[in-house]
């Protein structure tokens, strides 16, 4: 937890040739929320706070709700004291919306309560369910800089508003690869729900992977 920090986050992931275009237009409807409620160098007691007052925003819509708790103590919990909330919202098509919050940092700003940040954070899912698309707000911009990657087809992805983030990102899209977006915008009724949705198309760069194998 900041500002200490002392974690260490370690990333693997496959070598990828090339980027298959997507079709991700249909988001489906939220089955099951997953989430973890995680603490260190505090109460214990303090994620069991978090996620009951979670719940009780989130069991007025939803039963399939599971969220685990996780409690550092010790050298192993990095440096500073903190605690937080990551929920994931599954739909019945395999797309994922999240949210996330976390204390503030020690001395920095006031303090808050677990039942708090439990509370806020199911809003902040909530808004994300509300906003809707098969990407979350968070991570349309990854979305979109995949889609301009991938091979010299068509791919598309159905988004909720677009966040300034994106918008500013798109831009840059513009500037170092000279890809434009077809946008469309699709208003909630009757087959969408929750805020006006973008329909996002464009034609990859065709960019593969050079890299070899040290040997």
């Amino acid at each position: 937890m900041p500002p200490g920090g002392g974690g260490e986050v370690f990333f693997s992931c496959p070598v990828r040739k090339v980027l298959k275009p997507i079709q991700l237009t249909d988001p489906g409807k939220i089955k099951r929320i997953r989430g973890m409620a995680y603490s260190v160098r505090v109460s214990p007691q303090m994620a069991n706070r978090i996620v009951d007052s979670a719940r009780s925003i989130l069991n007025k819509f939803i039963p399939d709700i599971y969220i685990y708790t996780d409690h550092m103590k010790g050298v192993n919990s990095g440096k500073s004291p903190g605690f937080g909330l990551s929920l994931v919202a599954e739909t019945t098509n395999g797309t994922f919306l999240s949210a996330e919050l976390a204390s503030n940092p020690q001395g920095q700003g006031t303090a808050m309560l677990p039942e708090d940040l439990g509370r806020n954070c199911a809003k902040l899912l909530l808004e994300e369910i509300y906003r809707g698309g098969c990407v979350d707000s968070t991570n349309q911009s990854l979305a979109l800089l995949l889609m301009t990657l991938g091979q010299q087809d068509v791919s598309k992805v159905l988004l909720g508003p677009l966040s300034p983030y994106t918008i500013e990102f798109l831009r840059h899209l513009k500037s170092f690869f000279q890809i434009m977006f077809k946008i469309e915008t699709k208003p909630c009724g009757e087959e969408l729900k929750g805020g006006d949705k973008v329909l996002m198309t464009c034609v990859g760069t065709g960019f593969s992977n050079l890299s070899k194998t040290l040997k």
